[in-house]
């Protein structure tokens, strides 16, 4: 192992040991900031939220944006792994929760900070590299906040944004996922009532409203009316949001994963609650799918719980630019060796709302043994070294190419929009 392997693998062994929750990213964006800061990058920290840019200039030319992904989940871990994560967390709705690295980020961090730092002691580019900590990606929310505090404003548009995300594939191979994400949202039925005795369910009282109003379907906000669900489900909240999840379960969503990923209710089985929860998320491969969907969500909501549907996050699908991707791809054949196209799947990412032309990839992260765990797991346990290499190769080389083909790219003073693909 090289001195550089061995540095940004004992670094990212640091994050991986203190993960951190959505907007709670403080100690891992100072980390990654210090880093940008020891290789030469005037770097600002702050941006919507705990976001991290560290901006380099040489002169004329493109700029090309490197971003990784700041947070981790509320998961334990369960590696076994001499530096695992052990925190825990305080969630917006009060409750402790554990946290660990089981999506990666830990390593998208620390190839991003390895390929900064190349790039930085490089003397033969010309242009501007922007590199991006984003905090609250698995909420979706981050690549937003970043953008509405100004960081296009403030550091410039890029004319080509890169991202890598780690993957079940053998460890160092380079993968071109078609398409490289898909489209989404994330969704919040509340159903709330008066609660009581257990012994007086029916009497309790009528559920009431749960504070969302008819609507259209948005990137946030509320989808549908919220009303009396005493008719059909009594006046038990748990109840309410059940019938809903046995529907959804139930119903055949074309071209579209829809999927409960939490409830919550109550703290005592002789205790009617006065509230219960469902989040949702809904996956497909196009914006006017998920809609769709959502829509349809929303009417089973209110006829199964007389409920409403909160839109708390939305994303377009992910689509690599044309040029950039065959310029970018033919760097990493160069320096990687193989590299190959793999389907895309129903992950969704909020790297397409920055709305620039933009090449995503994968790097694969699977030891020998194949044993890699699988993604939002507390047994995700992803082969470092070899995936360091690769990937701190991967977004080096990435972004020479495009600073070296200034030519083949617009000026960056457009903003194409969300999930945009540029004109050339």
């Amino acid at each position: 192992m090289t001195a550089e392997l061995r540095d940004l693998a004992i670094f990212r062994a640091d994050l991986h040991a203190h993960p951190e929750l959505s907007w709670q990213e403080s100690r891992t964006a100072d980390r990654l900031a210090g880093r940008l800061a020891a290789a030469g990058y005037e770097v600002t920290t702050g941006v919507g939220g705990h976001g991290v840019v560290g901006r380099l200039c040489r002169g004329d030319g493109v700029t090309v944006m490197l971003r990784a992904e700041l947070d981790a989940l509320p998961v334990k871990e369960e590696t076994g792994l001499s530096y695992a994560g052990t925190a825990t967390a305080t969630t917006p709705d009060g409750r402790t929760v554990p946290v660990c690295h089981a999506c990666g980020h830990d390593l998208h961090l620390a190839c991003l900070a390895g390929a900064a730092r190349r790039l930085a002691a490089c003397d033969d580019w010309r242009g501007t590299v922007l590199v991006i900590g984003q905090p609250a990606e698995e909420t979706l929310e981050g690549a937003a906040a970043m953008l509405a505090d100004g960081l296009y404003e403030r550091f410039g548009v890029p004319d080509v944004a890169l991202a890598q995300h780690v993957s079940p594939f053998p460890a160092g191979l380079i993968a071109y996922p078609e398409p490289p994400t898909a489209a989404g949202a994330e969704l919040r039925v509340v159903v709330t009532g008066d609660g009581g005795h257990v012994g007086a369910v029916g009497r309790a009282g009528h559920l009431g409203q749960t504070g969302g109003q008819a609507g259209h379907v948005g990137r946030a906000g509320h989808v549908g009316p919220a009303g009396d669900v005493g008719r059909v489900v009594g006046c038990n909240p748990v109840a309410a949001v059940a019938a809903l999840v046995h529907r959804l379960d139930q119903t055949a969503f074309d071209q579209a994963v829809v999927t409960v990923g939490t409830l919550h209710a109550g703290e005592r089985a002789n205790v009617v609650p006065t509230r219960a929860e469902a989040g949702i998320t809904v996956r497909a491969a196009t914006e006017e799918a998920v809609t769709r969907v959502v829509a349809r969500v929303a009417r089973l909501a209110e006829e199964t719980a007389g409920a409403g549907v909160i839109v708390v996050s939305r994303v377009p699908p992910g689509v690599n630019d044309p040029a950039a991707t065959a310029l970018v791809r033919r760097a990493h054949e160069a320096a990687l060796g193989t590299v190959v196209t793999a389907p895309g799947g129903s992950a969704c990412e909020d790297f397409p709302l920055y709305g620039v032309p933009s090449v995503y990839w994968y790097v694969g992260a699977a030891p020998p043994t194949g044993l890699v765990g699988r993604p939002h797991t507390g047994t995700f346990r992803p082969d470092p070294v070899p995936t360091l290499r690769a990937g701190v190769t991967a977004m080096q080389t990435a972004a020479l190419a495009v600073l070296a083909n200034a030519s083949q790219f617009a000026p960056p003073s457009r903003y194409h929009g969300p999930g945009a693909v540029a004109e050339h």
